[in-house]
């Protein structure tokens, strides 16, 4: 099997540069929303965050740990780093004030937000799209400035990001990156982090509305026959349910509009943390249904399942997480079905497509490696070593295991080409949702 996946892999890899060649000889193009921001990216060291608990953070053994809802103190902030660190999971935590932390750590600018980052990520193999910006500060603009990535200007054309006039409030993220490894003292006690993640710290301002650009969706419903394939993202930060009731309200005018002018176009939503359950259960009852595709980190489909079941989903049980996908497309009514990524392999269940969806898996898995390798939006020469790496061990065990069911028909999975702890954590998702759109 190891060797059938080194095979596909390599013609992946070929037909990747085919794909993008031919989809802009037809003018075909991704649309991607919703939200950006500027990311401040921690140059973090385990040692450095050992050193700040000595001097900060007075250790109580007999309470138990636990992350802040809203990070106010240091003592709050170390605590939430300490709790994400040795659990060895992702996630957001809203934080009040960022001066603060940015006086404990070094930081270097980036680009944040699933469908900013998804199109970096296209743009730096020569793959065209079109994204709608909230935070369109400066700064955000010059990180998106390419040749291959639009926004909607004026009187329905395509224009660069550098021709944009700021109309939103900027919006910082912090983020935090931890290795696998990594040893947190803390007085007498030791933990070894377990696996490589990330904690993103959210200032936010714009993204809590997320204001809505009519020239984007005009653009896209007029030029739906040109639009392969529509990423729904980022509501994740709204608190008011007004808010996302009319956001939702407009948003199922909109991809209605889209799918009558372009039946074959592809709605995907790319899932994310939520910052409130009442606002995620709003999004999944709505977004779910007009969706073709639901993708989701393994993450996320665990706190999916506890939410809407109340049951503890084992992540490492591959039958246990089809049953549950297999489950949300039944009760959630997810038009075609839901694609989960994760480090050791992506998989797609639901009905057979007329789209070659593995290699879009493929696309997806290379892209998103070689920026965990690289740290920046992966090049075709970082993409091809890529290829280079080993199948994940792990991915090939669930492989064999998938094709034991009596269901195998309805999934199709591919075992990641591996790294076992990547410096780089935060936008491999978003990395991967861009390569997977090239398939559509």
């Amino acid at each position: 099997m190891n060797d059938d996946f080194s095979i596909k892999y390599s013609q992946a890899f070929e037909n990747l540069e085919n794909d993008i060649k031919c989809r802009k000889e037809n003018g075909k193009i991704t649309a991607m929303g919703y939200t950006s921001n500027l990311d401040l990216i921690c140059d973090f060291d385990v040692e450095r965050l050992n050193e700040l608990l000595k001097l900060h953070w007075k250790y109580d053994p007999d309470r138990e740990l636990k992350p802040a809802k809203l990070i106010k103190t240091t003592e709050e902030l170390l605590e939430t780093i300490v709790y994400f660190c040795i659990n060895g999971i992702g996630g957001e935590v809203d934080i009040e004030n960022t001066d603060e932390l940015l006086g404990l750590f070094e930081f270097k600018k980036g680009m944040g937000g699933t469908c900013v980052q998804a199109a970096l990520a296209l743009a730096e193999i020569g793959a065209e799209s079109l994204v709608h910006l909230t935070d369109d500060s400066k700064e955000v603009c010059e990180l998106l400035d390419s040749p291959y990535v639009y926004v909607a200007g004026d009187n329905g054309k395509l224009v660069h990001s550098l021709e944009l006039r700021q109309h939103n409030d900027q919006e910082l993220h912090c983020i935090i990156q931890f290795q696998k490894g990594g040893i947190v003292r803390i007085a007498d006690k030791e933990w070894e982090i377990p696996t490589s993640n990330r904690l993103i710290l959210t200032k936010i301002t714009v993204n809590e509305t997320v204001p809505f650009d009519e020239r984007y969706f005009n653009w896209i419903e007029k030029n739906a026959d040109r639009v392969s394939s529509n990423l729904l993202s980022s509501f994740n930060c709204i608190a008011d349910k007004n808010v996302v009731k009319e956001r939702l309200d407009y948003l199922a005018g909109h991809v209605k509009r889209y799918h009558e002018r372009n039946p074959d176009g592809i709605v995907f939503y790319e899932d994310a943390h939520y910052h409130s359950k009442e606002i995620r259960e709003m999004v999944l009852k709505e977004v779910y249904p007009m969706s073709d595709i639901v993708s989701m980190n393994e993450e996320e489909l665990a706190y999916t399942v506890k939410e809407l079941y109340e049951e503890k989903l084992d992540k490492e049980d591959i039958s246990s997480c089809i049953d549950a996908v297999r489950r949300l497309i039944n009760d959630l009514h997810v038009k075609k079905g839901i694609v989960v990524h994760t480090k050791d392999y992506g998989v797609y269940i639901g009905k057979t497509l007329p789209i070659d969806i593995e290699s879009g898996i493929m696309y997806g898995n290379i892209i998103a490696t070689a920026k965990a390798i690289n740290g920046w939006y992966g090049t075709k020469e970082q993409i091809k070593e890529v290829i280079k790496l080993e199948m994940s061990p792990k991915g090939l065990k669930y492989k064999k295991e998938i094709e034991e069911k009596e269901y195998a028909e309805e999934i199709i999975m591919v075992p990641s080409r591996y790294v076992d702890r990547p410096k780089y954590t935060i936008g491999l998702g978003d990395s991967f949702v861009g390569g997977l759109q090239m398939c559509f």
